[in-house]
């Protein structure tokens, strides 16, 4: 079937099936076309799509939100509650790395600094199980919602030794004020 030179019609069509369909983009729009017998390139359909202002949003990351809000607030012992947290430095002409404090929340003390060009999760629970090997496991690890440290490496770590992951809310490292405390001091 040979198609009119004005838009209007395919522009219609287009739009009912980008309702039907909403998770359909140009291209799988285009093959719907074409089994309804319309005679179309490629092109043509991107131009009508993008011209009808029809687009497929697309998803957002989803976050893990295990723990949320503050933290306990006292710590009676030491192994209670340990705090990790990432610091993050560029030295002139050179990469970026990054350094891993870890402070247990009662004694101050820092138990870990872990420094390198990129530290993964698997890498953090290595680090976290040679501080186990002379302290023991805490009770709760306090951490950011960073990718790291929602890894399903750290999830299973968690999971293996009973410990409870306490991530603190977006955009507030003041719930996390032991270790954000040492970092401006390890500055």
């Amino acid at each position: 079937m040979r198609l009119p030179k004005d838009d209007a019609p395919i522009r219609n069509r287009l739009e009912e099936l980008a309702a039907e369909r909403r998770r359909f983009g140009y291209r799988r729009l285009h093959v719907l076309l074409l089994r309804e017998g319309l005679r179309l390139n490629l092109k043509r359909t991107r131009r009508i799509y993008k011209a009808a202002n029809l687009q497929v949003r697309r998803r957002l990351k989803r976050r893990v939100a295990l723990g949320r809000g503050n933290p306990p607030p006292t710590v009676g012992r030491l192994n209670q509650r340990w705090s990790a947290d990432f610091v993050h430095d560029t030295p002139r002409a050179s990469r970026r790395f990054r350094c891993l404090a870890i402070v247990d929340d009662f004694s101050h003390e820092s138990l870990a600094i872990e420094v390198d060009f990129s530290l993964s999760g698997s890498r953090m629970t290595r680090t976290l199980d040679a501080i186990a090997e002379v302290r023991g496991y805490p009770e709760t690890l306090v951490l950011e919602n960073g990718p790291e440290n929602t890894s399903l490496a750290m999830l299973r770590w968690s999971i293996d030794h009973r410990v409870r992951l306490h991530f603190i809310a977006p955009g507030k490292p003041v719930q996390n004020a032991f270790v954000e405390s040492f970092n401006g001091k390890f500055r």
